[in-house]
């Protein structure tokens, strides 16, 4: 069987043996250079790094998966498939064009550089909060003692919101996340995520009407005070926004932290440079980059063609139809060793590690992404500061069934944590 019958023909994106290593097929994929088609998860692949950003920079394909999902649903769409489509349709991750730059402007205007950099000392707290809680520890699931707790942590000091509530905000957040990040075994899901997203506007409402009655200086006040002249987030947006500021900011942050520990773990040798060097902000940042490079927590973006696209590529001109959804490889861009000699190695003084692109490309680039790695940053060090002895308590962990994410439900360690 050739390398082409494999990858055009053979690849079950969705077999879970798959999601939990997707870089061989990734590296075959790039090697041919080819855009195709695949039965397992409908839609058309892009993996070379040229295909990819060029992709996600093209206008042609629409961020807006939301609006097509219901319209295909049609008049016998439930309620709770039009009550998600109303309130994600006002994320700026789901819209294009006009739309998305009047949501984009304005949260740019709360989430500033300056806003993040306020928060640099209470992240460093929470960090070593959460670190003082694993003392004594001798085993410890690091995807919820640590990864997820951290991110969350921070979030709430950004939004206002007390952390006694952030046990029931993971719920929601978890039950929303089955919807949008297309889990494939919860037969439930959209009445799940319907309800939990109803709970988490009603919760954001509240919060609002309180912060409007006893402003801050959080960046959730930024968001309420943001405007463009006269033009204000409207109570739905600034709602969404929030939602999506919760969702997304901690889930990817979170998977940041239990993909980048195991590729240390994996690379002892890299390990003990980022220790030897954890005082050398320089070398901090680049091996954070790098650590997103080689497993970040985004395995594909997908996009849905505004129209009909005929794309060129090494197996020809490539025929693609208005309403197609299209998956654009991150993880497999990453790998390409086209930009990354040697992409299988893990190289934290890699030179060109920032162009990785796990925080997306182009003008929906994730909006926290500049957090995630102020949060990277302070957070890497400190654990390799005070963690010795590391290993991997489970070499099988169960990986998210999802093709969007790339992330564990549990990532069990062993430790000494001082």
């Amino acid at each position: 069987m050739s390398l082409n019958e494999v990858a055009v023909e053979q690849i079950d994106f969705l077999d879970p043996a798959n999601i939990a290593d997707p870089y061989p097929h990734f590296r075959a994929l790039v090697a041919e250079n080819q855009i195709h088609w695949n039965t397992s998860i409908g839609g058309w692949c892009f993996a070379s790094y040229e295909d990819v950003t060029l992709c996600l920079r093209d206008p042609r394909f629409s961020a807006d998966r939301i609006q097509p999902f219901v319209t295909h649903q049609g008049a016998d769409a439930s309620d709770q498939i039009k009550m998600l489509g109303d309130c994600l349709g006002l994320w700026m991750v789901f819209n294009d064009g006009a739309k998305h730059t009047h949501l984009r402007k304005l949260a740019n205007k709360a989430f500033t550089r300056r806003a993040v950099a306020a928060l640099t000392p209470r992240i460093g707290e929470i960090i070593d909060d959460q670190l003082d809680g694993l003392r004594g520890r001798d085993t410890f699931d690091f995807m919820a003692d640590f990864s997820w707790l951290v991110p969350a942590r921070v979030i709430a000091v950004m939004l206002g919101i007390p952390d006694d509530d952030l046990d029931r905000l993971k719920h929601w957040s978890d039950e929303l996340a089955s919807f949008v990040l297309a889990s494939r075994i919860d037969p439930d899901k959209y009445n799940r995520a319907a309800a939990s997203l109803a709970e988490m506007n009603d919760y954001f409402s509240r919060l609002i009407d309180e912060r409007r009655a006893a402003p801050g200086e959080q960046i959730i006040d930024g968001l309420i005070n943001a405007h463009d002249g006269e033009e204000l987030l409207s109570l739905p947006e600034l709602i969404a926004s929030c939602v999506l500021l919760l969702f997304a900011g901690h889930e990817t942050t979170a998977h940041f932290f239990s993909n980048g520990l195991r590729s240390l773990i994996l690379h002892p040798a890299q390990m003990e440079k980022l220790r030897q060097h954890g005082d050398d902000a320089s070398f901090v940042s680049n091996a954070g980059e790098e650590m997103l490079r080689w497993d970040g927590p985004a395995i594909s973006t997908v996009r849905v063609l505004a129209e009909d696209v005929d794309w060129a590529s090494s197996n020809g001109v490539v025929a693609m139809k208005k309403g197609q959804r299209v998956f654009a490889f991150n993880g497999a861009a990453n790998h390409d060793p086209a930009m990354f000699p040697e992409p299988q190695n893990l190289d934290l003084t890699r030179e060109n590690a920032r162009r990785q692109i796990s925080f997306g490309h182009g003008v929906h680039m994730c909006l926290g992404a500049n957090l995630a790695r102020v949060e990277g940053q302070i957070g890497f060090p400190k654990l390799l500061n005070r963690m010795r002895d590391i290993s991997i308590a489970d070499p099988a962990p169960e990986w998210l069934d999802t093709l969007l994410t790339r992330g564990v439900k549990h990532l069990h360690i062993k430790a000494n944590v001082s």
